[in-house]
């Protein structure tokens, strides 16, 4: 290998594939899965499933794909890598092209605000390092690999974001990572469906913990309950608000331009403007604060990297249209995050107005935490509106303030004329609800 180039023979080696001779010495740097996205030089990774990637080969190679990774037989003229599986194969290579690289990586995971953590650590880390980070949301055992091939003997730090539903997941993430940092951000309710509790959702978020490098360090919130009580046994740095974290904030204050408070950590005081709204925010800044100074970021660079930050995607945008203030904070929704955005809405001087959708993967706990979120939303909104399957708990929780609807279309058709001068919008639910489709709507 050189310059990250992986020839052909290598990676046959390494997943257990056969190579034509004559393609031995062919060439990738990185891979992909999806024919639109695919880079110059890349190895096209041909996935079967509901539609199958072997139909996309010809416009991988028309796009400049190097050779393809494929488990059918290909036009002899193609250099391909045959193997059974091309999803085990694929993490396969990125677990032994990991083994080659001398970056440190760092792995993020946590049941809300892995994203933000992940970009805010990412920001502190570019200041000083060539730094990779996980992009869009290849966070699963697809986009892991993917982005662990994008690494190159030049990267100095990855920032990779790791996400799970079930057990065994973030154990499948963390052999490929290999990461010395480790952070968890929280332990929530997200995917309580498929863990069955709280603990079972701790049980599965430590998992990333099976591949921690020795000598490695973890990260873990010590706001949250669980993952206080378990950062003693695994030696964990921890940091969050409460007094007791190695890591924690000091003269915290809020304002309509950010949040403002003094990052503790040691010897450190490092003062820390974040332009963003919501105090859950805090955590988030501190974990980059706490690896930022792990891997010998300056204190300036560190407070510089946090002042400038931007969020990723639909989370916690501040539109305007016209004077109606919208937070679209449409990317994600569990339990948690839901109160967090409602807090931020609550602090809006003109009407507040909540427009919610479904949270999913609840499973028996969505009909309770859709009224607890109802009635929550309740104490700190001036109207409702909800969408969704479980419209009637938030109804419940919520009384008279609220109105619900079975699609996105008759809510808009319903809110819109009621939209006055200084009203303030959140909108939220989970990815599978689409709330962004409102806006167009709307305005």
């Amino acid at each position: 290998m050189r310059n990250g180039m992986i020839c052909l023979a290598q990676a046959a080696q390494w997943c257990g594939g056969r190579v034509e001779a004559r393609y031995a010495d062919v060439r990738f740097a990185g891979a992909q899965f999806d024919s639109r996205l695919l880079r110059q030089g890349e190895l096209f990774v041909a996935l079967s499933g509901q539609r199958d990637g072997h139909d996309f080969v010809p416009a991988a190679m028309a796009a400049g794909a190097a050779a393809v990774l494929a488990s059918k037989p290909l036009a002899p003229e193609i250099p391909a890598i045959y193997v059974e599986d091309t999803r085990a194969a694929l993490q396969a290579i990125a677990r032994e092209y990991r083994k080659t690289l001398s970056c440190t990586v760092i792995g993020i995971t946590g049941s809300v605000g892995k994203t933000t953590t992940k970009e805010m650590v990412a920001a502190v880390l570019e200041t000083a390092l060539r730094t990779v980070k996980t992009d869009q949301n290849y966070n699963n055992d697809l986009g892991v690999p993917v982005m662990l091939l994008r690494l190159t003997p030049q990267t100095q730090a990855a920032v990779l974001e790791m996400g799970m539903n079930h057990f065994g997941e973030l154990s499948l993430l963390t052999s490929l990572v290999r990461p010395e940092l480790a952070v968890i951000t929280n332990v929530g309710t997200m995917h309580i469906e498929n863990l069955g509790s709280r603990e079972g959702i701790l049980k599965a978020k430590l998992e990333i913990l099976e591949g921690l490098q020795p000598g490695g360090t973890c990260y873990f919130c010590g706001d949250n309950d669980l993952l206080r009580r378990e950062a003693g046994a695994h030696h964990a740095v921890t940091f969050g608000v409460g007094e007791g974290n190695d890591v924690r904030a000091v003269d915290v204050r809020q304002s309509e331009d950010g949040i403002r408070f003094t990052a503790v950590a040691g010897a450190h005081r490092i003062p820390i403007a974040l332009p963003l709204t919501g105090l859950h925010h805090v955590p988030d800044a501190l974990a980059a604060v706490a690896v930022g100074l792990k891997c010998g970021v300056p204190e300036a660079r560190i407070a510089e990297a946090l002042a400038s930050f931007q969020n990723t995607g639909h989370r916690q945008r501040i539109l305007r249209y016209g004077s109606v203030t919208v937070i679209d904070d449409c990317y994600n929704a569990g339990p948690e995050s839901m109160r967090a955005s409602l807090d931020v809405l609550a602090q809006a001087k003109g009407r507040r107005i909540a427009v919610l959708g479904d949270m999913l993967e609840l499973g028996d706990f969505a009909p309770q935490a859709h009224f607890e979120v109802g009635r929550y939303a309740a104490e700190r909104c001036d109207l409702i509106f909800v969408c969704g399957a479980n419209r009637a708990d938030y109804l419940r929780g919520a009384g008279e303030k609220a109105r619900a609807f079975q699609t996105h279309e008759a809510l808009a058709e319903a809110l819109k004329p009621l939209l006055r001068d200084g009203d303030t919008l959140l909108l939220k639910g989970s990815r599978g609800m689409k709330m962004e489709r409102l806006l167009p709507l709307l305005f």
